[in-house]
């Protein structure tokens, strides 16, 4: 048996969707609607609450840093997934790979503390709306910008490392066209425990973490807005959340859904794999945009006002 080590290792090999390699010119259609719905869509919003000064408050400021996620989740798979079914390229330098799963990765993290932060934000705007601008200052949401990236690069950091210790054999096809942890570490043939566990930690320490901290959140919502006693403004009150529980859904139940796949499910067929692991990358930020845009009156009106305008 050939083993390699991370300097002498060929290069990786991406796929596409086995059996279909005729059709990835055709398939690469969809990929690049997708793709320019996200860009534009994440752009808008970016835009908009750049221009538009009554939009600087933290809601949409939150909102601007998970378009700006979102786009970086684009820059980090868009090359390698045009390169595959564009020109059938497969190969990707071990190096490079590691550098795009690191990125994939931190994008990944960074939306998900995001998404937490946006959830205390409905909390402070529900539960103790005198104190809000108080609580979540520039300042803070500064902080917040700062502290997020921070946290996201420092889990991800070891990942590199610690899988530039494994000891690899001749099989090098990766699952998807783009490079994620899970699937490097598999073609180890070396103990690859060590990178497993540190996977799992990660997981728990920061979307298992933040997904409870999201949830007790709307608890406490929950109980604010079963504490007022007009009906009208129960509603207009948890009205302000629902895009942002769309946009929870939208990272949470892919995710889910790849996580148990990857560990539990050995007997599904490759094409699940495939296709939930693109569901996974690309829904959120080709949806975020269009749900935010259609359920926020104000950036959908500035929105409008402008294109009137031209």
């Amino acid at each position: 048996m050939v083993f390699f080590n991370g300097s002498t290792y060929r290069p990786f090999l991406l796929s596409g969707f086995p059996g279909l390699e005729e059709s990835h010119p055709v398939i690469s259609i969809l990929f690049c609607a997708l793709y320019l719905i996200a860009l534009m869509g994440n752009i808008t919003i970016l835009v908009v609450i750049r221009v538009e000064r009554s939009l600087h408050a933290p809601m949409y400021l939150f909102l601007s840093m998970l378009a700006a996620t979102d786009l970086g989740l684009c820059a980090a798979t868009l090359p390698t997934l045009l390169k595959l079914f564009w020109f059938n390229v497969r190969e990707i330098d071990f190096d490079a790979c590691l550098i795009q799963m690191f990125f994939i990765h931190v994008f990944s993290l960074m939306e998900s503390g995001i998404l937490l932060t946006m959830a205390f934000d409905r909390y402070v705007a529900i539960s103790n709306p005198l104190r809000y601008t108080t609580i979540l200052t520039d300042s803070t949401i500064a902080k917040i910008g700062v502290g997020l990236p921070l946290r996201a690069v420092a889990v991800i950091f070891p990942g590199p490392f610690l899988i530039k210790r494994l000891r690899f054999c001749k099989a090098n096809v990766l699952s998807h066209s783009y490079c994620l942890h899970p699937d490097i570490i598999k073609l180890s043939c070396s103990d690859h425990r060590i990178n497993s566990v540190y996977g799992l930690i990660i997981i728990l320490i920061t979307f298992g973490v933040d997904s409870v901290l999201i949830l007790l959140s709307y608890l406490k919502i929950l109980i604010t807005v079963l504490g007022i006693a007009s009906r009208e403004e129960q509603f207009k009150a948890l009205n302000t959340c629902v895009s942002h529980i769309c946009a929870v859904l939208l990272v949470y139940v892919p995710m889910l859904g790849v996580s148990i796949i990857h560990r539990f499910g050995k007997h599904v067929p490759p094409m699940v794999h495939i296709i939930m692991g693109y569901v996974y990358l690309l829904i959120p930020p080709v949806l975020n945009p269009v749900v935010y845009c259609v359920k926020t009156q104000e950036i959908r009106t500035r929105i409008l006002g402008n294109l009137l305008k031209l």
